[in-house]
This record gives structure tokens, sequence and C-alpha cells, in this order.
């Protein structure tokens, strides 16, 4: 819409998102089992913040494809490691639990976040690229802060804390 593209291709380029997203999980999810959960969702998120001006403000197909690009690679690099990362520092009786219910509450925070950035850039002169951009930027930095300031449980064994009932 900000671009004045028609929707054949606005469409092909977000296809372009989705194929950077899977091999940001690929590629992220392989190397937090090298460098550890934290440091692969902390580097992932923070490499998304330079792609952010070539994905919101670029001005040929070409350049906004390559954005869209690397920005899901690293979306996807950082939030794909996420759920294990959970799934690691949850305690053992409710494992099934913690991770399912934080990714549910999430999506019930992130519902009202298409209107709410909408709003945003309408009140914005319809600087929909920058409103988008300020918005990833901040959540960015929060997940990264608050992964870095947590703990790290790659490599935790699960079940160790769990005793079998006596009989």
């Amino acid at each position: 819409m900000e671009k004045g593209y028609g929707t054949d291709l606005t469409g092909r380029l977000s296809l372009i998102g989705p194929v950077g997203a899977i091999l940001g999980g690929l590629f992220f999810g392989a190397l937090s089992e090298r460098i550890g959960r934290k440091r692969a969702i902390v580097a992932a998120a923070l490499l998304s913040l330079p792609i952010l001006k070539l994905w919101a403000f670029s001005d040929t197909p070409l350049l906004l494809g390559l954005g869209a690009f690397w920005l899901q690679v690293m979306v996807q690099g950082a939030w794909g490691v996420v759920p294990v990362h959970l799934n690691e520092l949850s305690p053992d009786a409710v494992r099934a639990t913690m991770p399912g219910l934080t990714y549910q509450i999430g999506n019930f925070v992130s519902a009202g976040v298409p209107w709410l950035l909408t709003a945003l850039a309408e009140a914005n002169r319809h600087q929909y690229g920058l409103t988008m951009a300020a918005f990833i930027a901040a959540v960015a930095v929060a997940l990264a802060l608050v992964t870095a300031l947590g703990p790290e449980a790659r490599g935790r064994r699960f079940g160790a804390a769990a005793a079998l009932p006596a009989e």
C-alpha cells in the first residue's frame, strides 16, 4: 500500500519471507546446539535490527525481497529457538504445559498488534514501514534483553528431577 505496488508483485514478494523463515529456523536451531539457546536467540534478534532499513525503506522490489528474506531468517531464527529454550527451562512437572501456555498467551497479546500498528501508522501520516520497523526493533531488543538476562538450560536432561512414586 505505502509503496504503491500491485497485488501481483505484493503476492510474489510475500512468498519470499517464508523461505527465509524456514532457513532461519534450521540454521539458528542447529547453531543453538553449538553455542546455546540464549546466544542463538540474542544473535538472531539483534541481527534483525540492521535488516529493518532494507525491509522497511527499500524502493525496489529486489531490495524489498532481500529485506523480507533476511528479516524472516532472523525472526524465525530467534523465535524458532524459543520453544526448545522454554522446554529446557521448564520444570518436569509443567514441561508439557508451560511452553504451550506461553505460546497461547503470546498469541492472545499479539492478536491486537495489526490493529495497533495500523492505528499508529495512520496517525503518523500513513508511514507503515516506519511504524512496523520501530515495533519490530522494540520487540527484538526486548527479546534479546529478556533472553540474555535469563538462565541457559541447553543440554538439560529431562526427567532427572521426577521421582517415581513408591508402591
